[in-house]
């Protein structure tokens, strides 16, 4: 039988610091004087002694590393126990949301989904719209940990390929996590500020700054406005464009380029084609934009790459309503979330490096259909792939897929159209943040779908930000015998 007592020691300490950062909020909410920080008060009180509870009842087990067992149920474990707790200031606070409603948001801020139930946000708090901000940063650095140690310690969808380059975690997984989480934390909060100050500079008051920035660099998209980025139209655009880019790129080549090795950055193959497909798109777009309409060139370039950027980097902000501007464009927008940013980054999604494995392997099989029996190897990075690795990201293909087909049709049977359905499904296991069509879409939130359709968007939240797999495993009667 599986110990769960290491399991349970680190979820009640995430938990207990969870609380802890409710705090922030409801000293904002003193300062304004609006009368709901007992809310945070309570929530933060309750959060640190359940999890403090916990963290001593299974202190005991806390002796040596997890094994693979354990840290499969570690990492699925605490993106579904920080999302009930991180609910609690929406059950309780001056929404008063239907804790469906208050889960979807928490597990949709955790995920740095970004997809929102909440209307009226320039009329909520604003100890509620920063502790909305404060979710998708501490969810932002908690997915980077989790890609960069957890998952290819997993043999998830791939991820094992980055092993090697990135940091050997075998036998001593918390440790060494507690050691990355160090070196990339100190990044993570430099890119912040630096967004901070560059929004402040294009004339953001301070507030809207501090919550942005946390839901820029963590790619999560959540505002403090209904109409979203399209509130700082103009100038702001490129600025938060630059952000969301760097936090799309993989965190380890900051952490090497801090210690002096800058080539492999920029050397790195996912790094560059990220880039080239973001500056290809941006082209057709813009072309597209300024023949279907008659904006100025300048306009058409502006909204085109900030809402590509949003959209790919997994971010989804909206500076504007793309379902306006043609059917093949909005086809567009539906495939380019599903391609997402760089491994080991705060983006979402399929990630680039699965595509280039893909691409390596279907280039491989064409020539051994030309050349028998000629010997072809997958490459990635000039390195040949191993079988495991390669098998690992096809089982992914497969598995996403799979996974986006029967939630769609899930919510379909919760009477959402077809648009809908889709786009919602896609939106929540790639963790896009806004779907497609006039519910959903750019212009829209999740707060008139039903409540089955919400936990099915929580679930794929979930699924989708911890690799598929990396969930589904728990569910197979394996795992439980191993």
């Amino acid at each position: 039988m599986i110990d769960l007592r290491p399991v349970g020691y680190v979820i009640g300490l995430m938990v207990a610091m969870l609380g802890v950062a409710m705090l922030p909020p409801m000293v904002m909410d003193i300062i304004d004087g609006q009368g709901h920080w007992p809310v945070f008060g309570e929530s933060a009180l309750f959060t640190v002694l359940v999890g403090g509870l916990v963290a001593l009842a299974c202190q005991s087990g806390n002796q040596q590393g997890l094994t693979l067992q354990q840290t499969f149920m570690l990492t699925t474990g605490v993106w579904l126990a920080l999302p009930i707790f991180g609910a609690l200031p929406f059950v309780l606070g001056a929404t008063e949301a239907r804790f469906v409603d208050a889960f979807f948001e928490a597990m949709s801020g955790l995920t740095t989904t970004g997809s929102t139930v909440l209307t009226g946000l320039e009329t909520l708090p604003r100890g509620l719209l920063l502790w909305r901000g404060i979710l998708q940063w501490l969810g932002g650095i908690g997915i980077i940990v989790v890609a960069m140690v957890f998952l290819p310690e997993l043999r998830v969808g791939g991820m094992q390929i980055f092993r090697s380059e990135g940091f050997d975690t075998m036998g001593k997984i918390l440790p060494r996590a507690t050691q990355i989480s160090a070196q990339i934390s100190s990044i993570y909060i430099f890119l912040t500020v630096a967004c901070i100050v560059v929004y402040l500079i294009f004339g953001m008051s301070f507030f809207d700054a501090l919550v942005h920035a946390f839901t820029t660099v963590s790619t999560g998209g959540f505002s403090n406005y209904d109409a979203s980025f399209g509130t700082f139209s103009g100038p702001t655009e490129y600025a938060a464009v630059v952000f969301m880019f760097l936090a799309a790129l993989p965190f380890v080549r900051y952490v090497q380029l801090v210690n002096g090795a800058s080539s492999p950055l920029f050397k790195d193959s996912q790094v560059r084609s990220f880039l080239a497909i973001i500056l290809v798109l941006v082209v057709l777009s813009t072309i597209l934009l300024t023949t279907v309409f008659p904006k100025h060139p300048k306009e058409s370039f502006r909204e085109a790459l900030f809402n590509i950027t949003s959209i790919i980097s997994g971010t989804g902000y909206a500076s504007a309503n793309y379902m306006t501007w043609g059917s093949s464009l909005i086809a567009m927008f539906f495939f380019i979330g599903l391609i997402g940013g760089c491994a080991g980054s705060t983006a979402c999604s399929i990630k680039i490096f699965r595509y280039q494995l893909l691409f390596s392997a279907i280039r491989v099989q064409i020539q051994k259909i030309h050349t028998p029996n000629g010997v072809f190897t997958p490459r990635y990075a000039g390195r040949a792939v191993s079988d495991d690795v390669l098998s690992s990201v096809m089982v992914f293909f497969v598995f996403f897929v799979v996974s986006l087909g029967l939630l769609s049709v899930f919510l379909a049977m919760t009477g959402l159209d077809f648009l809908t359905s889709v786009s919602g499904a896609a939106a929540a296991i790639a963790n896009i943040g806004p779907g497609l069509g006039d519910i959903i879409g750019p212009s829209g939130n999740f707060s008139t779908l039903n409540d089955t359709a919400k936990w099915l968007l929580a679930i794929g939240m979930l699924v989708g930000r911890l690799e598929l797999l990396a969930v589904f495993v728990i569910f197979t009667p394996q795992f439980w015998r191993a």
